[in-house]
């Protein structure tokens, strides 16, 4: 997430952020991928962009999406998706009978003059990733049917919410995910790790133990954390824009679930 992202959340207000017979969610070919196949689907996608998989690396995307157990054909919807970086990769993975949606609220998309909707923009332009759609605003605003998605996943953007708002706020923004995935269906949060008592909130960061309590909360159950994109390297007590560790911070995955019915 840039610096500026934050500014987005403050802007929530003026944009609203609500508050808040399915069939469980199921893999279409009954099991997720494994990271070998994701990587590899990636890796074929035409046209991806060279810094796109630049970033491969650091983000490890194969890997995360395999451990929130992705499969081919699923809905899916990337949460704040900025830029779309995310988008593509989720785009390549689920193959051409799934579906993804790109969900920006119009501060992110507005924001530092519009970067966010250019390069949003740009990757979907002339029809290139088919299975894409966008959801220019929250997901309770929405079309999106309540219990129709496998698999959401937000990606550095928890923090700025907690971080700006508060434990309340960040339920809210949790429950509104929650409504929309099918009973079963699961939702990955990447963030930037913090240590408890630093100002994460200059550094750009949260503290892992805040996740659970909300999570739960929003009436999600906390299945699974994964250090695929921990960085023992990076000691937590610099901005994650810093350039010695811009890319590289160290990250946690949690793997939330809501509870069939």
């Amino acid at each position: 997430m840039m610096p500026s992202r934050r500014l987005a959340f403050g802007l929530l207000a003026a944009f609203g952020l609500a508050l808040g017979g399915l069939s469980p969610v199921a893999a279409a070919d009954g099991q997720g991928l494994t990271a070998e196949e994701i990587a590899a689907r990636i890796a074929a996608a035409p046209g991806r962009p060279a810094e796109d998989a630049a970033r491969d690396a650091g983000r490890k995307p194969a890997e995360v999406l395999a451990f929130l157990g992705l499969a081919s054909g699923m809905t899916v919807v990337d949460v704040w998706a900025a830029g779309g970086w995310y988008t593509e990769v989720l785009a390549a993975a689920v193959g051409p009978d799934g579906k993804v949606y790109a969900q920006n609220i119009p501060a992110l998309l507005q924001m530092r003059n519009g970067v966010n909707e250019q390069a949003l923009a740009a990757r979907l332009a002339d029809g290139r990733l088919t299975n894409v759609a966008r959801i220019d605003t929250d997901l309770d605003r929405s079309e999106l049917a309540p219990g129709s998605v496998d698999l959401a996943i937000t990606a550095l953007n928890f923090h700025d919410v907690y971080n700006a708002r508060g434990a309340e706020a960040a339920t809210a923004f949790l429950v509104s995910i929650h409504r929309v995935l099918k009973p079963g269906g699961v939702l990955g949060i990447i963030d930037h790790t913090g240590v408890p008592g630093a100002d994460n909130e200059k550094l750009h960061r949260i503290d892992p133990a805040l996740v659970p309590p909300v999570a739960e909360a929003a009436g999600f159950v906390v299945e699974a954390r994964s250090e695929v994109l921990a960085n023992p390297a990076d000691d937590k007590s610099l901005l994650v824009f810093d350039p010695s560790v811009r890319g590289n911070t160290d990250r946690f995955v949690y793997r939330l679930r809501k509870p069939a019915e």
